[in-house]
């Protein structure tokens, strides 16, 4: 018999009996016991023991097979081997029992045994050799005979089988499945790699002597079964019998399974996580602690659950006001972020917003395991730190969003943004902010495929254009948690907003008040009596045309008001009124004074961010029951109320329309706390007909401003696309324009040039300007296409979100600047870095001007000089004298503005700065934060030209300074999210005095420390603080990485064998 053919043998499941001689009664040969042919034989049970733990026997000689069978014999006797033989006599009569095979070579029958688990490699006897080359022939015989239970399936084997039976078993749990996937394509290979090295080059030898084996088999084939039985109870002897324990067999094997389904589940497609939405239960258990919601609405919890979102298709969904639409979007950014390990960036409108968003959200990222980043104003990172394990919720403004995604795009990663959430997705129809959001979305559906977009808002009408930009479905409902109800007021009778009536409106009450002569003629819209009917017991917020028109009906509404309005929570309101003079060093504007003793105040973008802060804090606690407001409070943070009053149809001069409205009642109602919300709109007669044809039309139309704002959309557009190398020719660009917002509405926005016309001249326009480089390309002898390459200042200008009309005029600042730097002050680089657009605007006081002028050093004065405005100019426009000589307007009104920014760096007070330059103290906080967010672009724009090196450093300082205006101490405290100025000195004051400090105080202690703080802010404060540490540390360890780490082009020197020695 060919020794290739005796290694294929009969694998046979082995039912374990009960001896009590299993535990020491039997050897391990000795190595003159083993016969030449049982050296592999050894090399297993070698392999086995390091497998296995052992038992250490002590050999036992026998003088023959026969006396090693003895018992078994005797045990025959009791009719088990009849049995047997019966069994044998079935399987010989009955050919169908038999295995089928497709294949009549051995390896095939090799490859189908460990398929069906019943073949297998042993080193048994020639009895099964014998077994196998019957099975071969009938398998050929009964190829279409089907495949039956193995009727010698229990016959017992080798012990050896046995335990390799047990290993093998538990390693096929863990690779089961790949053992399926691979099977039709690799069962040889499989069978090969469970033999030895000696025995695979002996089963290479099975087709040579397949002939052998078919004269051979008819031989065997009338062996007894007993010499099987022999054969299995001869390896049973020579075998170490391990110590086997049942319960650990089970334990394993369930471990194993565990294994096997966790492996299972990360190679699938599956996300998830938990039973939240695919969470884990933590996060639910995040919204109970943090935010109070227990259970999520019914719309909510169906938009969630929409075969779009399982789908990761982009989405959008629309609501009113109030109706938990932030909700959804921060658990699917969680489904992001957690299972899907991917980064997430939320665009939201304001700067305010954006600072809320994330002290509400930091919190769950460090329970979590995520980081949040702030891009907003000067804030932020380009391009942001690749972490390592932690991914990033990237919450950012619209202008700040953009140039995320820009720097993404530039370093290839882009695909590392797994979602984007845009908030007020109607503002992609709002001027050049709009056409901004537009670019960024547009540029993320055409370079990355794998994001998806989710848009939000409660003002969208031609959703279909939408739907088609967006390549999204589309989800709306009408929940409110609160009922709203509509009403106008029209003289002294209330109307309440019918649909279904003929004109829109039904007659509701008359507003039953008395009112003196007086009262009459101060307030004849009975403002007093409509805020009476809900103030104190619930808010109410009174939406006003103007700033000014805030104020005066703030003061109106107390004089009438009743003195028992000024006990109400009188202690906690001279803590409001202590805590806005500590903010403002010891200034109190006279109108708060008067109005916050009565629980009202106003609310509008005069006020600092530090007041408007403390005051929506007050608010929100109840402290303070009523704000005159602005439309601004509308589209900001919110501030609901049970009681909206609309004081006229109008915001400033123009008439309201229809987005604007519904939002400011969409404030009504306060989930939770409120059973009903309210708005009430005032008009005159004059206005009826309008306002009824307001509350009745649809929204309006979202329309792209791409093209409208030409410098800040389109022209911005290509040289982004050039510069980012997303589209370099004018098919290409051409192409990326028709799957803009402005391509699907083009049939209505276009109604001279064609889109084609609009490219061919924007891009004649930048290459006019040097912003690009025109360069033919020869496609065809007869065809020739041209591309375009950004130039040095095209992309300064783009790096730098430069606004197109002013780039060159920067590059010629900057380049006389260059000339002849003055560096004794700080005046210089202020007027540098002076926003234009706010100069153009600016009405100087020029005897203030003269005041300030006359006070500045000779080196400062030479600061004036150089740009060409003199003392005696100045003095001529102060005293009305004419002038003669021409001098540049915008550039005497931006050092005007230089002179506000540089007076408030040295004095760091805006109330003493508001007094000396005669400006609203919010006009100049919002002067102080253009500059900042100019000055870090014309860093950027600077990084990118060499000759403009030595403003880098200078720049990257000034900076800082203009972003927090405060002492150097407090800078630290003022870098984590909602602690403004006054915040920071109640805590520098407490003693904490670092980052370190803030991160690691207690809530509980800073609650009692500092006044007027709530235990949610206290929270929101000590969580900003710990996720602006721990990226810290983060990109400090990645830097310390990425200097040890091997450069991946270090040169390689192979070092040859001779030299080694």
């Amino acid at each position: 018999m060919d020794e290739g053919v005796s290694r294929i043998r009969r694998r046979v499941s082995v039912r374990k009996r009960d001896r009590p001689s299993l535990g020491s009664g039997f050897a391990a040969p000795t190595a003159a016991e083993l016969k030449p042919g049982d050296e592999e034989g050894e090399e297993e049970m070698v392999a086995g023991s390091r497998r296995r733990k052992t038992v250490e026997v002590q050999p036992v000689e026998n003088d023959s097979e026969e006396d090693m069978f003895g018992d078994y014999d005797s045990f025959a006797e009791n009719s088990f081997l009849a049995q047997v033989d019966d069994l044998e006599q079935q399987y010989m009569q009955v050919p169908e029992h038999r295995k089928h095979a497709s294949d009549l070579s051995t390896e095939d029958l090799c490859s189908e045994s460990i398929k069906h688990n019943k073949l297998s490699i042993t080193t048994v006897g020639n009895f099964t050799e014998l077994k196998t080359d019957e099975h071969i022939k009938n398998q050929s015989r009964h190829e279409n005979v089907s495949i039956e239970p193995d009727i010698l399936y229990d016959v017992p084997s080798s012990q050896v089988l046995y335990f390799e039976n047990l290993q093998n078993s538990s390693d096929d749990l863990g690779n089961q499945s790949t053992k399926e996937r691979d099977w039709n394509a690799s069962s040889h290979k499989i069978v090969n790699e469970e033999l030895p090295q000696n025995r695979i080059e002996q089963h290479q030898q099975i087709d040579d002597s397949s002939s052998k084996v078919r004269t051979s088999s008819e031989e065997n084939r009338r062996k007894s079964l007993k010499e099987h039985l022999k054969s299995a109870m001869t390896g049973n002897a020579k075998a170490q019998t391990p110590i086997f324990s049942r319960t650990k067999q089970l334990k394993e094997t369930l471990l194993s399974e565990e294994i096997n389904v966790a492996k299972k589940t990360i190679e699938s497609s599956s996300d998830d996580l938990g039973p939240f939405y695919s969470l884990p239960s933590k996060v639910r258990d995040l919204y109970v602690q943090f935010k109070g919601i227990e259970k999520l609405y019914e719309w909510q919890h169906t938009c969630l659950t929409l075969n779009s979102v399982q789908e990761r298709k982009n989405l959008i969904y629309s609501l009113p006001t109030s109706g938990g639409k932030t909700l959804v979007a921060e658990i699917l950014m969680l489904q992001e972020l957690l299972c899907r390990r991917r980064d997430v960036l939320m665009i939201l409108p304001y700067v305010a917003i954006v600072q809320e968003k994330i002290s509400g959200l930091s919190s769950f990222g460090i329970e979590l395991g995520f980081f949040v980043e702030e891009y907003a104003g000067s804030k932020g990172k380009f391009p942001p730190i690749k972490r390592r394990e932690k991914k990033s919720l990237y919450i950012a403004t619209i202008e700040k969003g953009h140039s995320l995604v820009n720097s993404l795009i530039e370093t290839g990663r882009i695909g590392s943004l797994g979602l984007v959430v845009v908030d007020e997705l109607h503002m992609i129809g709002e001027g050049s902010r709009g056409a901004i959001l537009e670019m960024t979305l547009a540029k993320i559906l055409y370079t990355s495929k794998t994001t998806q977009i989710i848009g939000m808002s409660a003002t969208l009408n031609n959703v279909e254009d939408l739907q088609e930009f967006l390549q999204a479905e589309y989800y709306t409902s009408q929940f409110r948690p609160v009922e709203l109800k509509e009403y106008l007021k029209i003289n002294n009778a209330i109307y309440e907003v019918d649909c279904k009536a003929e004109n829109g409106i039904t007659f509701s009450r008359l507003l039953n008040c008395q009112y003196s002569d007086t009262l009459k003629k101060m307030d004849p819209d009975h403002l007093v009596a409509l805020v009476t009917e809900v103030i104190p017991n619930y808010s109410c917020l009174v939406f006003c045309p103007t700033k000014k028109n805030c104020e005066n009906v703030a003061e109106m509404i107390c004089k009438f008001l009743s003195k028992e309005y000024l006990k109400q929570r009188e202690k906690e309101k001279h803590e409001v009124i202590k805590n806005l003079k500590n903010i403002s060093s010891g200034n109190l504007c006279p109108v708060l004074k008067r109005t916050i003793p009565f629980g009202v105040a106003y609310h509008h973008s005069g006020l600092t961010s530090d007041e408007r802060k403390l005051l929506e804090e007050a608010y929100s606690t109840g402290v303070l029951c009523l704000f005159t407001c602005t439309s601004t409070l509308a589209a900001g943070v919110n501030l609901p109320a049970r009681r909206v009053i609309l004081r006229a149809p109008y915001v400033a001069k123009e008439f309201l329309k229809r987005n604007q409205y519904k939002q400011m009642i969409g404030r009504a109602g306060r989930a939770g706390i409120d059973s009903v919300g309210e708005s009430i709109l005032i008009l005159q007669e004059k206005d009826k007909q309008q306002v009824l044809e307001l509350i009745s039309r649809p929204l309006e139309n979202c329309y792209s401003h791409l093209v409208q704002e030409f410098t800040k959309g389109i022209q911005t557009l290509f040289l982004s696309l050039i510069g980012l190398k997303i589209a370099t020719n004018l098919d290409d660009i051409y192409h990326f324009m028709c799957g803009t917002f402005f391509g699907v509405q083009q049939k209505i926005l276009l109604k001279e040039k064609s889109l084609w016309e609009i490219t061919v001249e924007s891009l004649r326009y930048l290459t006019e300007k040097g912003l690009l480089q025109k360069d033919a390309i020869n496609k065809s002898e007869e065809e020739i296409q041209y591309s375009f390459h950004i130039t040095k200042l095209g992309r300064a200008s783009f790096k730098g979100a430069i606004d197109l009309a002013y780039c060159d005029i920067l590059y010629r600042d900057l380049k006389k600047g260059l000339e002849g730097l003055v560096l004794e002050s700080l005046l210089h680089l202020i007027y540098l870095t002076t926003p234009y657009d706010m100069a153009s605007q600016c009405v100087p006081d020029w005897m203030i001007y003269f005041r300030q002028f006359s006070q500045l050093s000779p080196a400062e004065q030479n600061v004036a000089a150089l740009l060409g405005v003199s003392e005696n100019f100045i003095g001529k426009k102060a005293s009305g004298q004419a002038i003669k000589k021409k001098v540049d307007k915008d550039i005497v009104n931006r050092l005007y503005l230089s002179f506000v920014l540089y007076t408030l760096l040295k004095e760091t007070n805006i109330w003493s700065v508001s007094e000396k330059f005669n400006m609203p103290r919010g006009y100049i906080q919002s002067l102080l934060t253009g500059a900042a967010s100019f000055s870090s672009c014309v860093l950027h724009f600077c990084e990118e030209l060499e000759e403009f090196w030595v403003y880098r450093a200078l720049l990257g300082e000034l900076t800082k300074k203009l972003t927090y205006c405060v002492k150097a101490e407090l800078i630290p405290l003022m870098e984590v999210t909602g602690v403004l100025e006054g915040r920071a000195k109640q805590l520098y004051n407490a003693g904490y005095k670092s980052l370190m400090h803030l991160a690691n105080a207690n809530p509980e202690v800073l609650i009692r420390t500092l006044d007027h703080l709530s235990r949610r802010q206290a929270k929101q404060i000590v969580s900003s603080a710990k996720m602006l540490l721990h990226e810290k540390a983060e990109a400090l360890q990645e830097e310390v990485e990425e200097l040890l780490r091997l450069p991946p082009d270090f040169p390689s020197i192979e070092v040859s064998a001779t030299e080694k020695a």
